[in-house]
């Protein structure tokens, strides 16, 4: 279906954009689903947006908004001024909007908050309050609640008013006249019920409950080993605060499987999706876990001439001259290393990346595949191999004396293989995705195992170059 959409109704909805066609947009906008209709969008340019969502209702508008990407949303929200973005903030729905005024400017937030009436701007303050890790961080105000001591007729009387302004109504919520959570009652108990029946006869007592401190991925977890639909969470005093939804749950698991997944390969976690972090973001998280690899892999090429020589030769190893087959020993684990972990860290990027894209989008992949992309990942490797290569040229001349042609051996040898090493994780998932196989078939310990196979070639060849 998306495919249908990318190859169709794209070009449709920038043929109506030059013409000028308002009403063939504020249709689009309207029939096609939002997430569908925010797909698109993103294929447009960043000033081509705001033309077609400003002929949508402002209900449309925000929830098309809400399926952008983060670094679009911010985009976005730069082209508004403070009047227009605070019409925005107050449709949106309150842990959203708190995560798009968390990554705004002090200055900016704090103009747009002026603009929105005081008790959204009090609850938004609040939620900014809570800790980003926490299950406050993550939760909404938006809920339904009902005290204890009314009929289920007069209970689904106040629940039609509440309806429009709560993200869920499947649980509702009893509390007492102090907020207090006394227990909660679902939609389908209370339809149910007997008009005439008192909620406090009828609703579940023992509640599972989150304290606002409380880590998120705890309530993530909770919601789902009982499958619930949300949680509620409560401050110290047992008062109810929000609740967290399976949607937000949802995005804490798939963030914390990414995270997960980038730390077992050597990659700092990323705030946002590969596409959208800098570049210079990525050589730093990426860098910074290569050259202390590097060290490691540099101890090992010590350990190993310290083990090749009698125990009464060890003080004096580095000031020995090192042949071709003694430089190929001692230093053939640290190229290894640095091109098999180089191409570990792309391939997870890229890996991860394709699983948080719509497994049927044709213009994810063709976005994947854009030349930019790869260059961009070979800019990568290549600045990754010089900063490894400076490193290691510097250890092997001054700690262990090698000469400048042999330890411009190891320099060279270890560019040529980070740099084959990141094309390989790059390339080959991305190959795969192409022919419509599974990308995770290139898994670390293989391409790992293809690096090391051309490091040793290219090592000897280098090495042989460069001493003959």
């Amino acid at each position: 279906m998306q495919d249908t959409y990318q190859t169709l109704i794209l070009p449709d909805v920038q043929l109506m954009l030059q013409e000028g066609d308002t009403a063939g947009l504020a249709a689009f906008c309207t029939v096609v689903h939002p997430a569908s209709v925010a797909e698109i969008l993103e294929e447009l340019e960043d000033d081509q947006i705001w033309p077609i969502l400003d002929q949508a209702e402002i209900s449309v508008r925000v929830e098309v908004f809400e399926y952008m990407s983060r670094r679009r949303q911010m985009t976005l929200v730069e082209q508004l001024d403070s009047v227009r973005l605070s019409e925005l903030l107050e449709w949106m729905s309150a842990d959203d909007r708190v995560d798009l005024l968390s990554r705004m400017p002090q200055d900016r937030c704090e103009d747009v908050l002026r603009l929105i009436a005081r008790a959204e701007r009090n609850d938004i303050r609040k939620l900014l309050s809570y800790d980003e890790g926490s299950a406050g961080a993550i939760m909404t105000t938006e809920y339904a609640s009902l005290p204890a001591n009314i009929s289920v007729r007069e209970a689904l009387d106040k629940l039609r008013l509440q309806a429009p302004n709560s993200e869920t109504i499947y649980y509702v919520y009893i509390l007492s006249e102090d907020r207090r959570l006394e227990g909660f009652i679902s939609l389908r108990e209370l339809i149910l019920a007997k008009p005439d029946a008192r909620l406090s006869a009828i609703m579940q007592r023992d509640v599972i409950r989150f304290k606002v401190t409380d880590q998120r991925e705890s309530v993530a977890q909770e919601l789902g080993r009982y499958n619930f639909i949300a949680l509620p969470i409560v401050d110290a005093d047992n008062r109810l605060v929000g609740i967290v939804t399976h949607d937000d749950a949802m995005d804490v698991v798939q963030e914390e499987a990414t995270e997960d997944a980038y730390l077992q390969s050597a990659v700092a976690p990323l705030d946002d999706t590969y596409e959208d972090t800098p570049l210079i973001t990525i050589l730093w998280k990426r860098g910074i876990w290569l050259l202390f690899l590097s060290i490691v892999a540099l101890m090992n090429a010590r350990v190993i001439g310290y083990y090749r020589l009698s125990t009464s030769d060890v003080p004096q190893v580095v000031e020995q001259k090192v042949g071709l087959a003694t430089l190929i020993l001692l230093f053939l684990p640290l190229v290894m290393a640095s091109g098999g972990n180089a191409g570990s860290q792309s391939a997870t990027l890229f890996i991860r990346m394709f699983a948080l894209q719509p497994a049927d989008s044709k213009g994810a992949i063709n976005r994947l595949i854009d030349r930019r992309l790869i260059i961009r990942e070979f800019t990568i490797g290549l600045a990754l191999g010089v900063a490894l290569a400076s490193l290691d040229f510097g250890v092997a001349w001054i700690f262990f004396g090698l000469s400048v042609p042999e330890a411009a051996a190891i320099a060279t040898t270890v560019i040529v293989v980070v740099v084959l090493g990141t094309s390989a994780g790059t390339l080959l998932p991305l190959g795969l995705r192409r022919s419509g196989m599974d990308p995770a078939i290139m898994s670390n310990p293989l391409i790992a195992a293809m690096i090391d196979i051309l490091a040793v070639v290219i090592f000897y060849e280098v090495a042989w170059g460069f001493l003959s």
